[in-house]
C-alpha cells in the first residue's frame, strides 16, 4: 500500500536541485573532492592540516543534503554550501598549481572521474532498465548526436540527458527520480570548466587582482539578470561558472596572502554592503521558492562571495578542533575523505528513504486512520533519520572508489583512526 511520500523537497529550478540552472585521508594527504581544502601552513614545530576549512567543507555538505531532503529556502541564505565549497576548491587548486598545470588538472580528472563513473553506471543501468532509450527521446532528438550526450556521464563537460519522467508513481522510485538523481551533476560541469580555466584565471590574479576578482559578479550581472539572454546548456554553464567565479577566485586570494594584505574592517564592511545588495536585489527578484537564492543568480553570486570573504577573513589556522568541536573530529574527517560520494550519491539516497517509509505502512498497527496519518506527518522527519545510514552505507559500498582514484590503499571507513584506535597525525 503506497501513500503520497513521493519526494518533491528541493526540486526546485536552483542549481542544487536540478541541473538548470577531502578531509585528510591520515591527516597529512590532500583531499579529492572538486571543494578540496588547503593543507594548513606549517607551523614552527609541525605541520597538519586545516581542520577549520576541513569543518566548512563538512557543514557545507550537510546543509546540502538538508536543502535537498526539506527544500527550505532560508538554508541558501543562512549558509551558502556551494560558494564555500567552489572557494576551498580554489584554494586547493591555488596551492595545486605550483605544479606543472597540465599534471595538476589530469590528476584532478583522474581522482574526479572514476566516483562519477561508479555512480553514473548504477544511474544508466536503471534508466535503460526502465525503458529509456536516448535514441528515441524527444528531447535529444533522436539523433544518435543527441545520444552521444550520454558521454557527459563519464566526462562532465555539459549537463548529462536524463527524462524528465520515468517509471510510474507507484514504482519504487517516483516518475521524476532520473531528474533528482541527475541534479546534482551540475556541480560536477562546474567544477571540471574551473579546473580547466584555473591556470588562466591564477595567471590573470596574480597580476591584476581585483580586476580578476570582481568580474564574475559583473559577468553575472550580465548574463544572470536577463540582461544578456544565453540559451540552452551553454548559457546555464556560463551562468554557474560567472555565480561561482567570485568565491573560486576568493580562494586563491585566501591561499595567496592577499585575503590577509586588506584590514579586516574594511573587507568585513565591503562583504556586508555586497551581501546588502545581494538581499536587496533578492527580495524584488523573488523566485518561486521566494527566498531561494538558487533561483536569483545576482543574489546567489553576492551573499556567497560576502559570506565566504567573512568566513575566510576570519579564518582562524586549526591543526586540530578545539574545545567541543573535538568531539566532530572523526565525522569531520569522514566526510572531507568521502566529500564526492556523499555529494553524488545523496539525493538518490533520500528518495530512496520513500519506499522503505512506506513498508511502515503494511505493519499491522498501521491500519488505523489515526495511525497512519500520524505517519504522514512525519514522513519527512523519517526521512531525515534514514538518509544518514543510507548515506553511511554508500560511503561502505563506493566509497573507496576515491582511495583508488587518487592511488591510495581503499578503505571502508576512513574517520582518521587507525586500526589499533589511535588517530594517525599528520607530519
Amino acid at each position: 500500500m503506497t501513500h503520497g511520500h513521493g519526494y518533491t523537497a528541493g526540486t526546485g529550478t536552483g542549481p542544487e536541485s536540478t541541473p538548470a540552472y577531502g578531509i585528510p585521508q591520515q591527516r597529512q594527504q590532500e583531499p579529492e573532492l572538486a571543494p578540496g581544502p588547503e593543507p594548513a601552513k606549517p607551523k614552527a614545530g609541525g605541520g597538519g592540516r586545516d581542520r577549520y576549512l576541513d569543518l566548512l567543507r563538512s557543514i557545507a555538505l550537510v546543509r546540502v543534503v538538508v536543502y535537498h531532503l526539506f527544500g527550505w529556502a532560508w538554508l541558501s541564505v543562512l549558509f551558502p554550501s556551494m560558494g564555500v565549497m567552489f572557494a576551498l576548491a580554489g584554494s586547493l587548486m591555488a596551492r595545486s598549481l605550483n605544479r606543472p598545470a597540465l599534471g595538476v588538472i589530469k590528476g584532478r580528472l583522474r581522482r574526479l572521474l572514476p566516483p562519477l563513473w561508479a555512480f553514473s553506471a548504477v544511474v544508466l543501468v536503471l534508466m535503460f532498465a526502465m525503458g529509456w532509450n536516448p535514441l528515441k527521446d524527444p528531447d535529444l532528438g533522436g539523433t544518435w548526436w543527441g545520444a552521444a550526450k550520454v558521454f557527459d556521464y563519464l566526462v562532465p563537460f555539459g549537463a548529462p540527458p536524463y527524462p524528465e519522467h520515468l517509471g510510474s508513481e507507484s514504482g519504487l522510485l517516483e516518475s521524476t527520480w532520473a531528474d533528482q538523481a541527475a541534479g546534482p551533476l551540475w556541480y560536477l560541469r562546474a567544477y571540471l570548466w574551473f579546473v580547466i580555466a584555473s591556470p588562466l584565471l591564477l595567471w590573470a590574479f596574480r597580476r591584476v587582482p581585483w580586476a580578476t576578482l570582481l568580474a564574475p559578479l559583473l559577468l553575472t550581472a550580465v548574463v544572470g539578470t536577463g540582461l544578456v539572454t544565453i540559451p540552452g546548456e551553454t548559457g546555464n554553464a556560463v551562468s554557474d561558472f560567472a555565480v561561482y567565479g567570485g568565491c573560486w577566485v576568493l580562494g586563491f586570494a585566501h591561499h595567496e596572502g592577499k585575503l590577509r594584505e586588506v584590514p579586516r574592517y574594511l573587507a568585513v564592511s565591503a562583504a556586508t554592503v555586497v551581501m546588502g545588495f545581494g538581499l536587496w536585489w533578492a527580495s524584488g527578484h523573488l523566485g518561486p521558492d521566494g527566498w531561494d537564492l538558487n533561483d536569483i543568480p545576482l543574489a546567489q553570486a553576492t551573499w556567497s562571495f560576502g559570506i565566504v570573504v567573512i568566513l575566510l577573513q576570519y579564518a582562524p589556522s586549526w591543526q586540530e578542533l578545539p574545545g567541543r568541536l573535538a568531539r566532530f573530529d572523526k565525522l569531520v574527517t569522514l566526510s572531507n575523505n568521502r566529500a564526492v560520494t556523499i555529494y553524488l550519491w545523496h539525493n538518490l539516497l533520500i528518495m530512496a528513504t520513500v519506499p522503505i517509509i512506506d513498508q511502515l505502512y503494511n505493519l499491522p498497527f498501521m491500519e488505523s486512520d489515526s495511525a497512519t496519518a500520524l505517519l504522514d506527518k512525519a514522513d519527512t522527519f523519517l526521512m531525515f533519520l534514514l538518509i544518514w545510514p543510507l548515506i553511511a552505507v554508500a560511503i561502505l559500498a563506493f566509497g573507496w572508489i576515491e582511495d583508488i582514484a587518487a592511488k591510495r590503499g581503499p578503505r571502508l571507513w576512513p574517520n582518521g583512526v587507525s586500526g589499533g584506535g589511535n588517530r594517525r597525525r599528520g607530519t
